[in-house]
């Protein structure tokens, strides 16, 4: 079948803007091509979910979307401005990212941690710093008393609330999310898919995820980006992914996770 990428033209103008994007990895004997003619769009306010098979390069488009990393060829936009010319504090300023494993520094406390892009990119005075930190600590429901732990003393739960602060220090409009429930029980897991959809809401965040997780991604997303063949072959509502015929859509949705599946189907209404 042909690429279907439907946009979500309700949520407005596009947030990211990719296109033409081609990922070539050099390997010891040969190159290796991950992304040819990559094509996608994110409205501003939605949740746009990507998935896809073991190296389909998921993390390595939401890195270059961050300016991590560059592509070969081809052009990342957000907010209509290349991210190779937003810069280190452009970047930081309109994007946050939570990395699968919470990348929080160890030798920082929480709050010295939280409040690291403040310090080194804003030059607030550090009583304003700390207030500001504070205030995202406790927007992600951790207490008071948490910023002065170390991040060695926190489960994985509170990790993963701690990065998420830091994402959101500067009050970026798109929020980049790697595998945010990936090694949490289900009740944390749970508590923080909620915390999500409440900072979705009250920020008026653009999410773009990465999620292997069918419950996280059903309870979450407006639309599913699928990435195989080096593209995205279908961006859509999760119904209509559902319904498009690819074999590694079968085999993710519809094979031994397909009765959860339909389950959450009828669960959910996709309006976040």
């Amino acid at each position: 079948m042909e690429p279907v990428v439907r946009p979500n033209a309700a949520h407005g103008q596009p947030m990211v803007r990719i296109h033409g994007l081609w990922s070539v990895f050099e390997g010891a004997e040969r190159k290796t091509v991950v992304h040819q003619d990559l094509a996608l769009e994110v409205a501003q306010g939605e949740v746009l979910s990507i998935v896809g098979g073991s190296g389909t390069g998921k993390t390595v488009l939401l890195r270059q979307i961050l300016g991590l990393e560059s592509p070969a060829r081809g052009e990342i936009e957000v907010l209509g401005r290349p991210v190779a010319e937003l810069g280190r504090a452009g970047a930081a300023s309109c994007i946050g990212m939570l990395f699968q494993h919470g990348a929080l520094f160890s030798a920082f406390s929480v709050l010295e941690n939280i409040a690291f892009p403040l310090r080194e990119l804003k030059g607030l005075p550090p009583a304003l710093v700390r207030e500001a930190a504070m205030v995202k600590l406790q927007m992600v429901g951790l207490e008071p008393e948490d910023g002065d732990k170390m991040p060695a003393d926190l489960s994985g739960g509170m990790i993963k609330r701690a990065a998420l602060a830091r994402a959101l220090v500067l009050d970026p409009p798109l929020l980049l999310l790697d595998e945010p429930t990936a090694g949490l029980d289900p009740e944390s897991s749970d508590g923080f898919v909620t915390l999500l959809r409440t900072l979705h809401r009250d920020m008026a965040l653009t999410v773009v995820m990465v999620t292997h997780d069918l419950d996280t991604l059903f309870e979450l997303s407006t639309r599913i980006a699928v990435l195989a063949d080096r593209r995205v072959i279908v961006a859509a509502t999760p119904r209509e992914v559902i319904a498009f015929q690819h074999p590694f859509i079968h085999d993710f949705f519809l094979g031994e996770r397909g009765q959860r599946a339909m389950e959450l189907l009828r669960e959910y209404p996709f309006a976040v």
